[in-house]
């Protein structure tokens, strides 16, 4: 798949082709290291790969070309390759690259063949490229460089120029009517070199002029271009030759030259000829290419006068033409410097005509892949164009949309440094790209880099356009995010009802960014502990934007998932359990051809735990292992949201019994919310309440009373006395004291608690009632037997009408001899 047109004009090479069959035989051992066609630019190594690989396509069940001078077009190689292969990887960068990967590697993948062979065309440095090669599986792997750092980590193949004898057989076979001696001085001139063997004979039949007449020009063209600087190591032959193809051109049809111009400032890669019909538009070009743009029939006339001359290569299949890069020096040596700042804008303008404008939209991302190489290489990055600068905004969006969130992060912080020094950092333009840098920084975990990048930026937004303006509003919504990622709930939380208040007042109840912010006051009011507050403006929230954007929505289904949370902190388990159910189905149908879409796993990391709190371990414990192996493979075992799957996993594992496996999890995930978010985070601290449980479970009381105690001191001054998290804690410090031989201190913590869990989450709350079942354990062993049963039989009964009979908390508490751990979930930041 993907492998270019066969190039009927090949020549030779025999020794070379007879080397890689018998490197890339079948039956060898695994591809530990790739095979290398190595050498200059111009000898035809990724002519030689490509015949090679039709030569042999019969040999190999599977053959995959992989443009791979830039990593974007290796990722979406790759993705494509998955969905040929039907691995249901979906579209999404990050996620399909890697299982496409693992498919290869494994070597007994159903759906892969063993006996395949990838290309990786054209590979800068191997740092960039070894992480996307399959090394070990049962197929082949060969790689086109000019890169000498590739011969120490692969298998190298020098492909060096030609040697005489295929030089005069290329020329004599494009004009057989050229004479050995005559074929032979031309060879001698051009260095033997493959590409201008193939241009000079292509120039020759073009003009049908004779050798020497030839030899004589390209004499002359070589004292004309001693003075002229030029980038290009090669001989002034090479170069005089292809001075004398252009100025051909030229003479010929100046709008192809003007075309060619523009596109010596895009990627050495195939450029849709549709590029070019959309550009009819641009201005302040040279009329000769505004006309070519503008009418079909002139740009037909135009590719067809170029490839005459063999400066392009032409792929109809794919309706895209290729310029080599040597060409391209060519031509941009040849420019003065007017015309190449001229010409580089075109192409910037170009690449603005063919913004898709959206971002988000799957069918659009492959252009926003063929636009990145381009982009890259014409250095639009510096761009004073609008138009361009709304495309390099919708780029870093896509690569976030498609999954490749490090290379968001790394291209909008290039970007924005870029924009700083050009436009000034309180231009409107650097401080969008400066918020969505920070964005892309949280989005990965990278919170202690989003800080004061964020809270710098919302200074300057103040300053910019005051605290009412809705650029200033996005940048508070972004500070109080990372006040969250921080720990600082309290904090997050005022300058989220600050923000709320000021949308309210300015934009209006509705606006779309009004309903973001309440959405994120939500989010805090959560942390905090106040789910009734939480509740009532995630329902308000939610019906504004169903109103607005439809029940099935990405924004909808965000809040609602949100709205179902809250009901599950209020203790409406079967209720919040059932609806949410219902948005992860949503979550479901939405995600096709997104197998590991992030909202979705997130969604059934929270459906772990409301299967968990409605009594089905089963169930939970495998939405629990999904979410967990989703958002490992989506993001990395550090991330946030990766470390709530794997806390959610160790506390269903302890339910189910399996208390080693439990303990271990529990024990590493701990270690790693500690590095991640920092030990006092209240995060870490409800992976630290699940370690204390384990220990008291497997006899270690002491232990975990001690554990307790400090991850209370840490709640009291984080979160204060009355939060849910702190209380929770002190139940289960309760239950570590009783279990060390001190059932009056246990039931001291426990009657204190009790009062304030029955203020606070009321009465009927299964928190309540776990701490009233847990009080009366207590009683028990005081000898206060009467009041003991008294207690449990009504919390027993209460809980039996709030959970329903069927409930294993139900039927575990009934014992009078149980006591009710109480465990803690990480809230969404």
């Amino acid at each position: 798949g993907g492998v270019p047109p066969r190039n009927v004009n090949f020549t030779g090479r025999a020794d070379l082709l007879q080397e890689l069959e018998r490197r890339l035989v079948r039956g060898g051992t695994a591809a530990v290291l790739p095979e290398t066609l190595h050498g200059m630019g111009g000898v035809g190594k990724s002519h030689l790969a490509i015949e090679y690989a039709y030569r042999n396509r019969a040999n190999f069940d599977l053959i995959w070309w992989v443009p791979a001078e830039r990593p974007v077009k290796i990722v979406n190689s790759l993705v494509e390759l998955g969905q040929r292969l039907d691995l249901v990887v979906g579209s999404e960068a990050n996620v399909a690259v890697q299982q496409v990967l693992d498919a290869l590697r494994s070597g007994n993948h159903h759906k892969i063949p063993t006996n395949w062979l990838l290309i990786f065309d054209n590979a800068d440095s191997p740092d960039a490229v070894q992480q996307y090669l399959p090394t070990g599986g049962t197929g082949r792997i060969l790689v086109t460089s000019r890169n000498s750092q590739w011969l120490s980590v692969a298998r190298p193949l020098e492909v060096n120029v030609f040697q005489r004898a295929e030089s005069v057989q290329l020329l004599r076979r494009r004009d057989p009517e050229l004479g050995e001696e005559d074929a032979d001085r031309l060879a001698q001139a051009l260095g033997d070199l493959p590409l201008a063997i193939a241009q000079a004979a292509a120039w020759r039949v073009e003009t049908g002029m004779p050798a020497g007449e030839y030899l004589q020009l390209l004499a002359e063209k070589q004292l004309e271009l001693l003075d002229v600087t030029t980038t290009l190591d090669y001989p002034e032959s090479v170069a005089a030759m292809w001075d004398l193809s252009l100025n051909e051109l030229k003479r010929k049809n100046p709008s192809a030259l003007r075309l060619l111009q523009v596109c010596a400032f895009l990627a050495p890669e195939p450029i849709n000829r549709k590029m070019f019909s959309y550009s009819r538009s641009i201005t302040d070009v040279p009329a000769e290419l505004s006309r070519v743009l503008r009418d079909s029939l002139r740009l037909n006339e135009a590719i067809r006068d170029i490839n005459r001359f063999a400066l392009v290569r032409v792929d109809h299949r794919t309706n895209s033409i290729e310029l080599h890069r040597l060409v391209q020096s060519v031509l941009i040596s040849q420019m003065s410097e007017d015309e190449r700042v001229t010409m580089r804008n075109a192409a910037h303008q170009m690449l603005a005509e063919n913004d898709p404008e959206g971002p988000a939209e799957p069918d659009n991302w492959p252009i926003y892949v063929d636009l990145s190489a381009h982009l890259a290489a014409s250095n639009a990055y510096e761009s004073d164009a609008e138009s361009v600068r709304s495309l390099l905004s919708n780029q870093v969006q896509f690569l976030y949309r498609w999954g490749e969130h490090k290379r968001s992060a790394e291209l909008s912080e290039q970007i924005y440094k870029i924009w700083v020094d050009r436009l000034g950092g309180d231009h409107p333009e650097t401080l969008r790209m400066g918020r969505w840098y920070g964005f892309m920084l949280w989005v990965q975990g990278r919170y202690a880099e989003a800080t004061p990048l964020n809270a710098d930026l919302l200074e300057r937004h103040r300053r910019i356009f005051g605290e009412e303006h809705e650029e200033t509003i996005l940048a508070i919504s972004q500070v109080a995010a990372d006040k969250r990622a921080e720990g600082d709930f309290l904090g997050g939380l005022e300058l989220s009802k600050r923000n709320y208040d000021i949308c309210v007042r300015y934009l209006g109840d509705e606006d779309p960014t009004t309903l973001a912010v309440a959405h994120s006051l939500g989010v805090n009011l959560r942390l905090v502990g106040d789910f009734t507050a939480a509740v009532e403006l995630d329902a308000d929230t939610w019906d504004r934007r169903v109103q607005i954007y439809g029940q099935d929505h990405e924004l909808s289904l965000l809040t609602q998932a949100g709205l179902t949370i809250d009901k599950r902190e209020l203790g409406n388990y079967r209720e919040a359990c059932a609806e949410h159910e219902e948005v992860v189905r949503t979550y479901e149908r939405r995600s096709q051809g997104r197998p590991l879409n992030p909202a979705w796993l997130r969604a059934l990391r929270h459906l772990a735990v409301m299967r968990r709190k409605a009594g089905d371990h089963v169930g939970a414990m495998e939405a629990a292992e999904t979410a967990f192996d989703g958002l490992r493979l989506r993001y990395n075992l550090d991330h946030a949201d990766t470390l709530a799957a794997a806390l959610a996993r160790s506390i269903e594992l302890r339910h189910l019994g399996r208390l080693e496996q439990a303990e271990q999890l529990g024990r590493d995930t701990l270690t790693r919310y500690e590095r991640t978010l920092g030990p006092s985070h209240p995060h870490t601290l409800s992976a630290a309440v699940n370690v204390a449980i384990l220990r008291r479970l497997m006899g270690d009381a002491e232990g975990a009373r001690e554990l307790d105690s400090a991850t209370l001191a840490s709640f009291r001054a984080r979160l204060g006395d009355d939060h849910p998290s702190t209380l929770v804690t002190r139940i289960n410090l309760a239950s570590d004291l009783h279990q060390s031989g001190d059932p009056q201190g246990a039931h001291d913590i426990g009657a204190e608690v009790l009062v304030r869990a029955t203020e606070i989450l009321g009465a009927d709350h299964p928190t309540t009632l776990a701490c009233q079942t847990n009080l009366a354990h207590d009683l028990r062993a005081l000898g206060r037997t009467d009041e003991s049963e008294t207690l449990h039989r009504r919390a027993v009964g209460l809980l039996r009408e709030r959970l329903g009979q069927h409930h294993p908390a139900v039927t575990e508490l009934s014992d009078p001899r149980v006591r009710a751990n109480c465990d803690i979930d990480p809230m969404p930041l």
